[in-house]
């Protein structure tokens, strides 16, 4: 009879359902030769051949694009899961986790601007891949920042808000609903300025971090 390995204890449950879900995916996982940093670098080329679909363009491509970003935004969680109830955590790890999430979000967005320019959306060819490029940017932003504002105050700095089970990222499980209905120039427009906005706003927190911080370093070294 085959028993399922156990979770290592005082690892408290996800608080998403995601999150929660992908824990049960790989808790088989935690004694083989299976690591999170490939499930990270599965996450990874599952969500650049989503991002390549939706540069393609057109119905099918964008749908098929969307559907495999969905499915990279989902095992992103098993990476961590896996991470957290095996022990094998490392900084290196980590910030490859990060620097995927940065990459295949930049990646979402610039393909659905070469899409859309593909398509002759918004009536010009380079406005679409401008506006993919400037919310791409301004992701690559705010991811690096966030990642700064983790070193100085912890993870708790960057913690998203959740509600229901359910983060903020988590509205990336409605690009099907996007595709589908046509609604991807909406979405475009809206992300090359809701990103900027909100980039600017992780980098006042990022000030306000930074400036909290410093006086503790400066206590340190004093002590030392």
């Amino acid at each position: 009879m085959n028993r399922r390995p156990p979770i290592r204890p005082n690892v408290p449950a996800p608080r998403t359902w995601d999150a929660r879900l992908a824990r049960r995916l790989v808790t088989p996982l935690i004694d083989t030769r299976i690591t999170p940093n490939h499930l990270t670098t599965l996450r990874l080329l599952i969500g650049a051949a989503g991002a390549l679909c939706l540069a393609r363009g057109g119905f099918a491509f964008s749908n098929a694009g969307a559907f495999l970003i969905v499915l990279s935004n989902f095992v992103d969680h098993t990476d961590g899961e896996l991470a957290r109830i095996s022990g094998k955590t490392s900084r290196i790890g980590h910030f490859y986790d990060l620097a995927s999430d940065a990459l295949v979000t930049v990646l979402l967005f610039l393909g659905m601007g070469i899409g859309m320019s593909t398509a002759g959306g918004l009536g010009l060819v380079a406005l679409p891949t401008l506006l993919g490029a400037i919310a791409g940017v301004s992701v690559a932003v705010i991811f690096f920042l966030r990642m700064r504002i983790e070193e100085m105050a912890g993870k708790a700095g960057t913690k998203q808000a959740s509600a229901g089970g359910f983060e903020t990222e988590d509205v990336l499980y409605l690009l099907p609903l996007v595709t589908l209905t046509s609604g991807t120039s909406l979405f475009i427009i809206a992300a090359s300025i809701g990103a900027p906005l909100f980039a600017v706003w992780v980098m006042v927190d990022y000030r306000r971090v930074s400036r909290r911080a410093q006086p503790a370093t400066q206590s340190s070294q004093v002590m030392g």
